[in-house]
């Protein structure tokens, strides 16, 4: 059973959410991978968006360019955490508008934003989300910020 859903508005967006998945897959986190489009398919985005935490998904990445209603619209659907991922995509205007739609949440209706293209960030907030109830993920997390911190100290000695 998945624990993360990672959607998208399009397949154009899996080159930056691949970065998610891999995070995930690193963490050995299972994760389910699916092209969800707000404009495109509403009745698919519904259905998603209700049933996740059903179907055990414990958060979501939801990544979006352009407009990137995707993001909110799962977050007012769904009683779990969602992550967004603004995409800078062909008709964007240099990602603004991606990182505002999915920032500019109003009260009540919250998603955890990451930086422009940030889905590996995504990824990692996720696996942290989870090991907050899952001392196995927990303790990932923790080595891949010593990992991170020793290669700080050894790039420092070049």
């Amino acid at each position: 059973m998945a624990k993360v859903g990672i959607i998208m508005g399009s397949k154009s967006d899996l080159p930056v959410m691949q970065e998610a998945i891999d995070v995930l897959n690193e963490f050995e986190i299972f994760n389910e991978v699916e092209i969800v489009s707000a404009h495109r398919t509403p009745e698919k985005m519904m259905e998603y968006g209700k049933n996740a935490h059903i179907r055990g998904i414990s958060v979501i990445i939801a990544g979006a360019g352009g407009a990137a209603h995707l993001p909110g619209m799962i977050a007012s659907l769904t009683p779990l955490p969602v992550i967004g991922v603004p995409i800078k995509s062909r008709n964007s205007i240099d990602g603004w508008d991606s990182i505002l739609s999915i920032l500019q949440m109003p009260a009540g209706v919250p998603v955890a934003t990451v930086a422009l293209n940030g889905a590996k960030n995504a990824g990692i907030l996720a696996a942290s989300i989870i090991g907050s109830s899952d001392k196995k993920i927990q303790n990932k997390i923790i080595d891949f910020k010593s990992n991170l911190k020793e290669k700080v100290i050894k790039d420092s000695l070049l």
